[in-house]
C-alpha cells in the first residue's frame, strides 16, 4: 500500500472532514506552557464537596461496584424526578421516561443518533457549543446554524428559527442559559419559540446542564412549557452545578419512546454509567443544595467583577445572565479572534477561547470562563488590560481587584 493510499485514507472520511475542537487547541497549548492562567476550560476551581465525596466513598466500601440497569440506579433516577417536579413542575416516570448517562455529552449524542436520519436537519443557535454541529454530522444529520447577535443580547427568537425552516427540519436544538455566551432566554422568548416548534412540528433536544447557574430572573425548563414535555429531550447533570465535571454523570429525560431509542444505542455502546458516580450524584441531589447555591453565589460574584473589568479596560461585554463565561467584543484592539486568543496566551500566559471556536457569527469576541478563583481573575485582568494598552484601546484606568 503506497504512503498516499495509506491509513490516514482508511478513516471515514465523515470523521476525516470534521476539524479539531478549537477548545482543545488551546487546551493543548496551554499545556506546555508554564504559569498560564486558564480562563479557557469550563471547569468549575471548586472541588467536588466532601460529603458528595464522602458518599461515593462510603458506597466503595459497601462493596457498590457491580452494573447498574442500563438505565441507571432507579434511586438516582427517583431522586432526579423529584428534583424536576420541585424545580420545575414537571413530571416524568423514573422506570420509563429517565435515562443516567456518562455526562451530558452522551446525552447529546444518543439523542441525535437516535432521532436523526440522514438528511434530517438539526437547528443550532449560533455561537455554539463545539460539539453540537459535529455529533449531528457524525449521526448523518445535516446542522443549520442560526447566528445571533450581541445587540439582540445572543438571544434566539421565534422569527430566527422560523427563517431556517425547511422540510428537512427535524431537530431545534437549545442551549440556555448558553455556552459560549452566558445568553438567558426570557419566558416569553421560548414560549413564542414553542409555537414554532408546534406548528412545524419539530422535535427539541434542550441541553440545560447550566440551570442552576442563573442570575438574571429565573430560568424556564423549556419541558414545562405547554405541549412541549412529549417532544422535548431534557439533557442535564452535575457537572457544573456540583463541581462534579470528572464524574461524567449526566441524564436524559423525554417520553418513554425516546428514551428507549437512546437506551438502545446506550447500552450496545456504554452498558451503564459507572456506579461510584451514580452514588455521588444520588447524594449531590439529596443533600448538596446548600453547597451548590454557595458555588454560585461565588460565580455571581466573579461575574460582577470581570464585567467591571472589562468595563475599565475599555472592551465591551454583553452581560451574561448565566453559566459562568463572559463573551467580550474584541474588534476594538484590531485583532482577529484567534490571534487575540494566541498572541495573549504567548505574551502574558492568560488562555482564553477565540470566539470563531463556537463558529463564525462568534468571530471579533473571545470566551473568558470565570470559573477560576477571584486571585487567578485579578491576575488575569492585570495582564490582560495590558495586553489590551499595547493594542491600542486605552483603558481608563487599570482595575483595582
Amino acid at each position: 500500500m503506497s504512503k498516499k493510499a495509506g491509513w490516514y485514507e482508511r478513516i471515514n472520511p465523515v470523521v476525516r472532514g470534521i476539524p479539531p475542537s478549537g477548545i482543545r487547541k488551546f487546551f493543548d497549548m496551554v499545556t506546555e506552557m508554564k504559569g498560564v492562567i486558564s480562563l479557557g476550560v469550563g471547569e468549575p476551581d471548586f472541588v467536588t464537596p466532601w460529603h458528595i465525596r464522602e458518599g461515593c466513598i462510603y458506597s466503595l466500601e459497601k462493596g457498590y461496584t457491580m452494573y447498574t440497569s442500563n438505565q441507571g440506579l432507579l434511586e438516582l433516577r427517583e431522586e432526579i424526578v423529584r428534583d424536576l417536579d420541585i424545580s420545575y413542575s414537571v413530571t416524568y416516570d423514573a422506570r420509563r421516561e429517565i435515562l443516567i448517562t456518562v455526562g451530558v455529552s452522551e446525552g447529546l449524542d444518543l439523542a441525535i443518533r437516535a432521532l436523526v436520519s440522514p438528511g434530517d436537519e438539526v437547528l443550532i443557535p449560533e455561537p455554539s457549543y463545539v460539539s453540537y454541529a459535529p455529533t449531528t454530522t457524525l449521526a448523518g444529520g445535516v446542522p443549520v446554524t442560526m447566528p445571533t447577535t450581541v445587540e439582540n443580547d445572543f438571544r434566539l427568537t421565534a422569527e430566527i428559527v422560523e427563517k431556517r425552516i425547511t422540510p428537512r427540519t427535524k431537530i431545534l436544538l437549545l442551549c440556555y442559559p448558553n455556552n459560549p455566551t452566558g445568553a438567558v432566554l426570557r419566558r416569553r422568548d421560548m414560549l413564542e419559540i414553542a409555537e414554532v416548534v408546534r406548528h412545524h412540528d419539530l422535535i427539541v433536544i434542550s441541553d440545560e446542564i447550566y440551570d442552576k447557574l442563573t442570575y438574571v430572573g429565573s430560568h424556564t425548563c423549556f419541558p414545562s412549557i405547554p405541549g412541549m414535555q412529549d417532544r422535548t429531550v431534557l439533557l442535564n447533570g452535575f457537572s457544573k452545578a456540583y463541581a462534579m465535571t470528572g464524574w461524567r454523570i449526566g441524564y436524559a429525560a423525554a417520553n418513554p419512546y425516546f428514551i428507549e431509542a437512546m437506551n438502545k444505542i446506550h447500552q450496545y455502546g456504554i452498558l451503564c454509567a459507572p456506579i461510584t458516580a451514580q452514588m455521588a450524584a444520588l447524594e449531590a441531589l439529596k443533600n448538596g443544595r446548600d453547597g451548590m447555591v454557595r458555588m454560585v453565589q461565588q460565580y455571581n460574584r466573579r461575574r460582577h467583577m470581570v464585567m467591571q473589568s472589562f468595563k475599565e479596560m475599555g472592551l465591551h461585554c454583553f452581560e451574561p445572565g448565566g453559566a459562568f463565561y463572559a463573551f467580550p467584543d474584541i474588534i476594538p484592539t484590531g485583532l482577529a479572534a484567534e490571534e487575540f486568543a494566541e498572541r495573549l496566551l504567548r505574551e502574558e500566559k492568560v488562555a482564553v477561547i477565540p470566539g470563531n471556536a463556537f463558529g463564525p457569527s462568534g468571530e471579533g469576541f473571545v470566551r473568558c470562563s470565570y470559573a477560576a478563583s477571584m486571585e487567578d481573575l485579578g491576575e488575569a485582568f492585570r495582564r490582560m488590560t495590558s495586553f489590551v494598552r499595547r493594542s491600542g484601546v486605552r483603558p481608563k484606568t487599570v482595575v483595582n481587584l
